[in-house]
């Protein structure tokens, strides 16, 4: 396996194929449960891209303490999905070069 993602409910879903991936990430932004308001996918480098309803995003490396996590708001979601599938590719580089807002 070489990346997973959690849907809106906390469920695993080991490589999903690009339609599952759709509608998992069309659930979390049309979603109104502040519960679970997210879906996640993780690659096997331990970066992780996590959407939120009204398209705000979460970068991160959850197996680094020391890598800088980001967020972008209002990500349409076309572009939530291409960043999925790049990191979903291994393509870690490609979505790190984004312009992420950085904690200060």
């Amino acid at each position: 396996m070489t990346y997973f993602m959690y849907d809106v409910h906390g469920n695993a879903v080991d490589e999903p194929d690009a339609g599952t991936v759709r509608r998992l990430v069309q659930e979390a932004l049309a979603a109104t449960d502040t519960d679970n308001p997210d879906v996640s996918l993780t690659h096997e480098s331990g970066w992780s891209l996590s959407a939120f309803a009204g398209g705000l995003l979460l970068w991160e490396n959850v197996e680094d303490e020391t890598a800088a996590a980001g967020s972008l708001d209002k990500v349409a979601e076309e572009e939530v999905l291409r960043l999925f599938a790049l990191l979903a590719r291994g393509e870690a580089d490609k979505v790190a070069e984004l312009d992420w807002q950085r904690a200060a």
